[in-house]
């Protein structure tokens, strides 16, 4: 097992580091930003699966040829309350740096989720006092407020806010391509997609492309919420909406993911050059990839 420990090793440090810094900076996203969140979704699952599994198969090679054998054996001794004597010190530092790097990712993923899963309760308790229902959409609330402020805050008792702002400045056009945007957000989970990353860059904030992965992502949901609402309300509309309400969000986007926020001139000028959209074989390519990446050290696990 020691070739694919090295090799799983290779691919979670690639993943990791260069790829993950130039998938970051890449332009062609920009045209398939579905795609590029699939690839990105992959990049971060094949990486911790590489990591680990390299850590995992290099400290049980001594117990047997494949994976699956060496976990038998380990059981097995584990049943008769034996320690394998074969496991050396080596092995047991790849076992125990295993150890500590699944409990830091599953640590910072945990204190994340929490901590935003609590950010989000408060501010929808907030919500509830000083909003009122705003009767045109059910689960939608208006806030009381000058400014035009869009946003929504996703989860299991989701909300959609509009203040009363925004409701006066924009036309129905463009007041139709922020809902449409934030349903986007909401229906899609774009939170869960990017909560993740969170934890991932969290993870090695020394690591530029593990730390560079969190903006990518939060980026191409935006640019997926705003497709979503070109297709629906039509550029000129959300063009002008991104004009009025871009600088106006307050709200923190570690409890909600903020519609028109961050990058309002790119957004703008994305809509302005209204990329192409790549052929089905570009689209078809980029998402076989991501299925790739999952896959190789998925298979490199079990056969190894």
């Amino acid at each position: 097992m020691i070739p694919a420990s090295v090799a799983l090793l290779t691919l979670g440090v690639l993943l990791a580091e260069p790829v993950s810094r130039a998938l970051a900076a890449a332009r062609w996203p920009n045209r398939d930003p579905t795609g590029a969140l699939l690839l990105w979704q992959a990049v971060g699952l094949a990486g911790g699966l590489a990591l680990l599994g390299a850590g995992l198969t290099f400290g049980l090679a001594p117990l047997g040829d494949s994976l699956p054998a060496a976990v038998g054996t380990l059981a097995d001794h584990a049943g008769r309350r034996e320690w394998p004597s074969r496991l050396g010190l080596l092995q047991l530092l790849a076992l125990a740096a295993t150890l500590v790097l699944a409990a830091r990712l599953l640590g910072v993923l945990g204190l994340a989720t929490a901590r935003t899963l609590r950010a989000r309760r408060r501010h929808r308790d907030l919500l509830d006092v000083l909003a009122t229902p705003w009767p045109a959409m059910a689960g939608a609330r208006v806030l009381a407020h000058p400014l035009p402020v869009a946003y929504c805050l996703p989860g299991l008792r989701s909300r959609l806010v509009v203040s009363e702002g925004a409701l006066s400045a924009l036309s129905a056009g463009e007041l139709a391509a922020v809902l449409a945007h934030e349903r986007a957000h909401l229906r899609e989970r774009h939170d869960l997609v990017v909560l993740p990353f969170v934890a991932w860059g969290a993870t090695a904030p020394w690591v530029p492309g593990m730390a560079r992965a969190q903006l990518a992502v939060a980026a191409l949901v935006e640019m997926r919420a705003d497709d979503v609402a070109r297709a629906s309300a039509g550029e000129l509309a959300l063009a002008g909406a991104l004009r009025r309400v871009g600088g106006a969000i307050g709200a923190s986007e570690r409890a909600t993911l903020t519609s028109f926020s961050a990058a309002v001139g790119g957004r703008l000028d994305r809509l302005e050059q209204c990329p192409d959209q790549p052929s089905r074989t570009v689209r078809a390519a980029t998402r076989l990839t991501a299925v790739a990446l999952v896959a190789v050290p998925t298979l490199a696990l079990l056969l190894s």
